[in-house]
């Protein structure tokens, strides 16, 4: 397993790799001597004010370069961010929610994890041309949609990720995101941009440095055009990992995901029994990569395997 020298033992307990596949300064494995100080001051300030968990390496240099390694700012996305998980139930809610309407739900917004992409990142797959809000909300609530996304997240990063790093044999943070826009409309889009502005503004506020990549496949006739104005909203980083492809985005997203990892629907070579989008295939289902995540040996003081937290 690979370590490097930043690491506390005190708080950091991983049993995957921890040096980044990302060489860019402020990832884990290249940090320079300042910001190795600035994590310890980011901690020590957190216990400070009075938090006790969470405060691992590799999670205070992700608020870190979300904020640009200002640790003041980086401090209140923190603090807030505890104080929405307390709100919100998160540690609770990723060992208890149960989701029994998810296939019935997919039929109209499939979300769902497939296989890895040549880096070894987890590949996110949002169909939103097939949402319809009005038939979901028959089917299950806003307030269940947003806790079945949060427990993503959180599956996301712990047993997802760990297991990826284990196969990939260095550390994996982020997705590779396919967003695709096939049969997006004016009267879908519309109907659920209330509920997409919601469910960014938890990703980007509580789950900060996840996005890898993000491929927006199928963009229709003059989506191009409106998202070269979005840009200039966006911060060069994050401009980098998006790439806006039409019709004919095959051969883009291959240099990206390879065939077999790419659902037949998308173009790709793989047909899961049953569904690619209910399978959630994976490292993360791999006994060889996969192990429980923290939460699952959490519970009760005994340990379970992800199969029987995900069944």
């Amino acid at each position: 397993m690979a370590a490097h020298s930043s690491l506390d033992p005190k708080y950091d307990h991983y049993d995957y790799p921890t040096v980044s596949i990302n060489n860019a300064t402020g990832h884990p494995g290249h940090t320079t001597p300042e910001q190795d100080k600035q994590v310890q001051e980011f901690r020590s300030q957190l216990e400070a004010a009075g938090v006790t968990e969470r405060l691992d390496t590799l999670t205070l240099l992700r608020f870190l370069r979300a904020r640009k390694f200002d640790t003041e700012a980086s401090k209140k996305m923190f603090l807030d961010t505890e104080k929405w998980r307390k709100e919100f139930g998160t540690d609770k809610l990723v060992r208890e929610f149960q989701y029994p309407e998810k296939e019935e739900v997919f039929k109209y917004y499939p979300q769902y994890y497939h296989k890895t992409d040549k880096e070894g990142r987890p590949v996110y797959i949002e169909q939103l041309g097939k949402i319809d809000l009005n038939k979901m909300y028959k089917i299950t609530t806003k307030e269940r949609l947003l806790s079945s996304l949060v427990v993503e997240y959180e599956k996301f990063a712990d047993p997802r990720l760990p297991a990826c790093s284990r196969k990939a044999n260095a550390l994996i943070e982020t997705s590779c995101t396919i967003i695709d826009l096939k049969g997006v409309g004016l009267s879908n889009a519309s109907s659920a941009v209330g509920y997409v502005k919601e469910a960014s503004a938890i990703s980007q506020n509580n789950y900060p440095e996840r996005m890898g990549k993000m491929l927006v496949i199928n963009a229709p006739w003059g989506f191009s055009t409106v998202f070269s104005l979005i840009k200039g909203f966006l911060d060069p980083v994050t401009q980098s990992k998006i790439q806006v492809l039409g019709s004919g985005y095959l051969t883009e997203l291959l240099k990206q995901v390879p065939a077999e990892n790419l659902p037949k629907t998308l173009g790709g070579k793989c047909e899961c029994e049953g569904s690619c989008m209910l399978a959630d295939p994976g490292p993360w289902r791999d006994p060889e990569w996969a192990k429980p995540a923290q939460w699952e040996k959490e519970v009760g003081g005994s340990t379970v395997t992800p199969a029987e937290v995900k069944a």
